[in-house]
C-alpha cells in the first residue's frame, strides 16, 4: 500500500490577521511564478507575509492618492456626482483604472 506523507508548514500567526488584499495577492503569484527562489527564500525566513502585507498596504495608499489628485485636478466635485452620477462614475472608473495600472507596473512588478 502506498503511504502519502503530508507536508506541514508553519505560516505564524495569521489566523486572526486580515487576509491578503489585490496587490498582495498579485505579488505573491508574480514571486511564485517569476521569482521561485527569492519566493521561497522569503517563505523560508518569514518575511514574505510581511512583504506582502507591506506592498499591498502601500498600492492601495497609492491608488486612492493618486485618484484624489486626479479628481482634485480636473475638478471633479460632488455637485457633478448629484447632478449627472453616470458622468461622475464614468470619470471615477477612469481614474481608478489608470491608477491601477501605474500601480501594478511600478509597486507590484
Amino acid at each position: 500500500m502506498l503511504e502519502i506523507k503530508q507536508r506541514r508548514y508553519f505560516y505564524g500567526n495569521y489566523k486572526n490577521s486580515k487576509p491578503l488584499g489585490k496587490y498582495g495577492r498579485m505579488r505573491r503569484t508574480y514571486l511564485q511564478e517569476h521569482h521561485k527562489v527569492l519566493y521561497n527564500q522569503m517563505f523560508l525566513d518569514g518575511s514574505l507575509w510581511p512583504h506582502l502585507r507591506e506592498i499591498d498596504e502601500q498600492a492601495q495608499s497609492t491608488v486612492n492618492a493618486i485618484i484624489a489628485r486626479m479628481a482634485e485636478i480636473d475638478g471633479l466635485t460632488e455637485e457633478l456626482k448629484v447632478s449627472d452620477p453616470m458622468r461622475w462614475v464614468g470619470l471615477m472608473n477612469n481614474y481608478r483604472h489608470c491608477a491601477e495600472e501605474l500601480v501594478i507596473r511600478e509597486i507590484v512588478y
